[in-house]
């Protein structure tokens, strides 16, 4: 099999980047190294993205204390969480049965590594299974530096605060302004799902409107998973973890990418821009128990006007 789609290949093209993605593969593989094992089971967190039974894509954060995350065999990865009931991909991981496609990346702020693994996962006891498909090396452009810790059963809340909506209120689009990292998730047209960090400096996300974001695409290894998949697929999944309070705002709706050289020139450090409609939200308050420190800002960062 190929390692990148169809999508991917002509993003790659249209970028004048193939060369560099024909590089980049190198780094994309089926299984996980022992050092990459070794890795995950010092952390955490891990972000997953999977499409809902609507069709509409989250991403979302799963948590538990280091070893939470094992990896048994070289393709397979188990994860000792499973989504709060609160969470929109609860309804999809707390009762797979059968296999359902997702994406994942795990971080580690202190050290700015990072790994994506995808694949299909299943319900297993009060965890998941995930037979892998593909494991990524991702390169740590763009991560702020920060540390964290697990507050304990007292940082989650029994019953958190839910607000649902179809569009950003005046508190969420300023904390958007704010923000300095999120993750999004995206799947391609035959559903495999992929989910990935996007950081800069606080501003880089553009709050157009109540049911508009725009961020810049900054340069990076060149696969361009994620153009590639909403390329094919406009569906997409975005989180913005609050690491002072838990509080997750979870995002979801359609993306696409803006080539225009104009508007592009607007956004220092842009190579390409992307727009996000806002069709569903959903924040959750108190619903991790991960808090975070103050960042150090990636010197790669671009400023921001």
């Amino acid at each position: 099999m190929p390692v990148y789609h169809r999508g991917e290949t002509a993003v790659q093209q249209r970028a004048g980047l193939a060369a560099q993605a024909e590089f980049s593969r190198g780094g994309i593989g089926r299984t996980v190294p022992e050092v990459a094992a070794a890795f995950l089971a010092e952390q955490p967190m891990i972000i997953v993205g999977g499409t809902d039974a609507g069709g509409r894509v989250w991403a979302t954060q799963l948590t538990g204390a280091p070893g939470f995350l094992r990896v048994p065999a070289p393709d397979v990865l188990t994860i000792a969480a499973l989504p709060h009931q609160d969470d929109p991909l609860a309804p999809l991981l707390r009762r797979a049965a059968a296999p359902v496609q997702v994406g994942m990346i795990a971080i580690e702020p202190a050290t700015r590594r990072r790994m994506r693994l995808n694949g299909r996962a299943r319900a297993a006891g009060d965890g998941l299974r995930v037979d892998l498909d593909q494991v990524i090396a991702n390169c740590p452009k763009y991560l702020q530096k920060r540390t964290g810790r697990l507050a304990g059963e007292e940082g989650v809340a029994t019953a958190p605060t839910v607000r649902d909506g179809t569009s950003l209120t005046r508190r969420q689009q300023e904390s958007l302004s704010r923000a300095d990292t999120f993750y999004v998730a995206t799947g391609d047209d035959l559903g495999a799902m992929d989910a990935s960090h996007r950081g800069g400096n606080p501003g880089f996300v553009q709050v157009l409107s109540p049911t508009l974001l725009r961020w810049p695409d900054y340069t990076g290894n060149a696969m361009f998973l994620t153009l590639g998949n909403l390329l094919l697929n406009p569906a997409a999944g975005l989180l913005f973890p609050h690491g002072q309070d838990g509080t997750l705002l979870h995002l979801s709706g359609t993306a696409h990418t803006v080539w225009e050289t104009e508007e592009v020139e607007r956004v220092p450090g842009a190579q390409r821009l992307i727009e996000f409609s806002v069709d569903a939200v959903r924040e959750v308050e108190g619903a991790s128990a991960l808090r975070w420190g103050e960042p150090a800002y990636s010197r790669f960062n671009p400023p921001v006007r």
